[in-house]
């Protein structure tokens, strides 16, 4: 008897833990049973159990727990053709979340990365369809807000038999292809270095302008300086000449015996000097007596 009651604990025990169920915070679940997701008998809307303590019939419900916070599908870069037929490189991220949870299991099967590849086709056919419609100015400049909400709107128009509902489409980047860019960057440092060249001669122009003009006024600034010195000059020794005519008339042997002081000084200044004069030539005749007879 005891062993039979033990039993009926221990099945009563099984079927009270298959029944609960845990949702966690951030999820939402759906119940499969016998292989059809669960929906209310009345409105026929898909049964949606929200964070919590739930029952379910044991051994057949299975339980499906999918998150139901905003996700965020970063893509990687990807090539569009624009109206000119020219191509470029576009990274964009989309966020979203899920809808219909129904819906949402059925297509994808509950997993996340089927969701993501599926709705990343989707966007990006809404992204080629405006991209094919705008030129390269008018998508990277002035209507890029534009682009966004119409890829947007056609994206969630056929998002929705995905369960999903897309909240937000932007651009992170757009570029060129390599090719394309490199080909671009050449051609600018080429434009670059015509006008930085045209920049030089006209530098190196006007700097021998400048250099000329510099140099003409330097030589008048010499010519001026060298006249000014010799009228200087000259009226020094005119000055010079003066006082000295004037120092000699009022003694003329002083200004004598002391011209050939000078005379003697600067001459017998070097050692090595030679003088080849006569004994008796006036040059000497101041060394003969102190009155130069």
């Amino acid at each position: 008897m005891k062993n039979f009651i033990g039993v009926i604990v221990v099945v009563l025990a099984l079927l009270a833990s298959g029944s609960l169920f845990v949702v966690d915070e951030g999820t939402k679940a759906i119940v499969i049973q016998f292989g059809k997701v669960q929906r209310n008998n009345d409105t026929g809307d898909t049964v949606v159990f929200e964070p919590g303590l739930h029952f379910k019939l044991p051994f057949f419900d299975r339980v499906v727990k999918l998150d139901s916070r905003i996700q965020t599908l970063d893509e990687a870069p990807d090539r569009f053709v624009t109206a000119e037929k020219k191509d470029l490189i576009v990274n964009l991220y989309v966020k979203w979340k899920i809808k219909d949870f129904a819906t949402y299991y059925l297509a994808t099967g509950g997993i996340k990365g089927n969701a993501e590849v599926l709705l990343q086709q989707k966007v990006n056919n809404g992204l080629r369809s405006e991209f094919g419609t705008r030129t390269i100015q008018q998508i990277v400049s002035g209507e890029r807000s534009e682009l966004m909400d119409e890829a947007m709107e056609q994206a969630s128009s056929s998002s929705d038999e995905l369960g999903i509902e897309i909240v937000d489409v932007r651009v992170k980047q757009i570029n060129l292809p390599t090719e394309v860019r490199n080909f671009i960057f050449q051609r600018m440092r080429t434009e670059r270095e015509a006008v930085a060249r045209e920049h030089r001669s006209e530098g190196k122009e006007k700097a021998e302008f400048i250099k000329a003009d510099i140099d003409a006024k330097v030589t008048v600034m010499l010519a001026d300086a060298e006249r000014n010195l010799r009228k200087l000059k000259g009226e020094g020794d005119a000055q010079a000449a003066q006082i000295y005519a004037e120092t000699y008339t009022k003694d003329p042997e002083f200004y004598s015996f002391l011209r050939s002081m000078d005379a003697y000084k600067k001459s017998f200044s070097s050692k090595q000097d030679v003088l080849v004069v006569e004994p008796d030539s006036d040059f000497f005749r101041y060394m003969k007596g102190q009155m130069g007879k």
